[in-house]
């Protein structure tokens, strides 16, 4: 039991800290969503404010299949036939024939060998490095993967090291400095959450059959709209098949709900399940999810129609973006960041865009670097050309209110500050 000096201090010491977050226009807001998911929302925002409809730019609903209908009708099938919860873990009693049947299709689609499934694609990057690797191996990050890996490393005993984002150069000296090690791991995202580039994956993998090593990707940001067919940046690079370990999400394109999984090498996801503890010990991905992934797998695999016009809608958007004379992150990602390298700049951009109708997010440290802060635009394919402009308008009317339309970062610095 807390005394009433040391309850005292406490809240003193985390008022002070909010307080001072609050001060810096740093302070993270949560948004109500009063809808489903999809290209208009209602929104209240802030707390306590009557809901209004707009324009959505800032999920990862890439393929718009969050509310589908298909997906919500085999949502509802699962929920019916097979119940609500598993109320167990996969090995005791929380295997149903569709869990081993999703699994079985992500095989195929992903092109690999054997997936497991994790209630998170977080609780995936949080059990499979500590299952398969140890203080006789080394696993090499580029500095941008995501804070999941960086968590899920963290847990294993296995050497940590890093190169230079996408810098083939710098990971080829770096495999070969730990050449003493047992296993050498390359470990990367697909596409990068935040900057929205792809990693060179042709490049990696030439490299990692050079010397010999294993690649990991985290392909959430990736799987169901990049490449030919969806299958992620493995198919976009020319390497599906090759690639050691692929974690990914069902929380995005996928329909947008939750879960992951970890696919690859046979013996090395057989490992997962023997050792990794969030498999081990947390309850099993509820069926009414299971449902309705296989069908969002149904969905894509018989066309590439919303991939396509997602890829339109990227194309589109960052044309608008460069016209307008933003500073915008390169790449052909429907991540597209706005970048605005001040926080509470990019805090205040939203806040403003907002009141235009369009629903952004300002991203600044810790989620990004120190004088990285931007908005991160997400495009969908649920998007029509229509809300594109609208957006476009916004984005014009408030980029001209704070005089960031056509200056460079140093310029937005020096009238801002980082």
């Amino acid at each position: 039991m807390l005394t009433e000096t040391k309850t005292q201090t406490f809240r003193q010491v985390y008022q002070e800290e909010i307080a001072g977050i609050r001060a810096a226009g740093l302070y993270k807001e949560e948004r109500f969503i009063h809808a489903a998911q999809g290209a208009e929302i209602e929104v209240e925002f802030p707390q306590g404010a009557a809901p209004r409809r707009v324009l959505n730019l800032c999920a990862n609903n890439y393929l718009g299949l969050s509310s589908h209908p298909e997906v919500l009708a085999a949502a509802h099938a699962g929920l019916d036939y097979r119940g609500y919860g598993m109320s167990s873990v996969r090995f005791i009693c929380g295997t149903q024939d569709i869990h081993r049947e999703l699994e079985r299709r992500l095989t195929g689609f992903l092109g690999t060998e054997d997936t497991i499934l994790f209630s998170s694609c977080l609780d995936a990057n949080g059990g499979v490095f500590e299952a398969l690797f140890n203080e006789k191996d080394v696993l090499i990050a580029d500095r941008l993967v995501h804070a999941s890996i960086v968590d899920g490393m963290r847990l294993c005993k296995a050497m940590q090291d890093t190169y230079k984002h996408s810098d083939m150069t710098h990971l080829a000296e770096k495999l070969a400095e730990h050449a003493d090690k047992r296993f050498r791991v390359i470990v990367t995202d697909g596409v990068f959450s935040m900057d929205g580039d792809l990693a060179r994956l042709d490049a990696i993998v030439a490299l990692a059959e050079k010397h010999d090593a294993l690649v990991f990707v985290d392909d959430s940001h990736a799987t169901g709209f990049i490449g030919r067919t969806g299958r992620g940046t493995p198919e976009h690079f020319g390497v599906l098949g090759k690639i050691d370990l692929i974690t990914t999400t069902f929380g995005k394109a996928l329909g947008g709900a939750s879960g992951g999984c970890v696919s690859g090498r046979r013996e090395l996801v057989e490992m997962c399940r023997q050792r990794a503890r969030p498999y081990l010990f947390s309850n099993t991905l509820a069926s009414v999810i299971v449902s309705g992934t296989l069908k969002v797998l149904d969905i894509i695999s018989e066309t590439t129609e919303r991939r396509d016009r997602l890829e339109s809608n990227t194309r589109y958007w960052r044309q608008l973006l460069a016209e307008a004379r933003f500073d915008v992150k390169p790449g052909e990602s429907p991540i597209v960041p706005v970048m605005l390298y001040n926080a509470k700049l990019a805090q205040d951009v939203a806040r403003d865009l907002f009141a235009e109708g369009v629903y952004v997010v300002g991203f600044f440290f810790p989620v990004v670097a120190k004088g990285q802060a931007r908005i991160r635009t997400q495009l969908s394919a649920a998007h029509e050309r229509a809300h594109l402009e609208r957006a476009i308008d916004a984005f014009v009317k408030v980029g001209k209110k704070y005089g960031i339309l056509g200056k460079t970062k140093n310029e937005i610095v020096e009238r801002y500050g980082l």
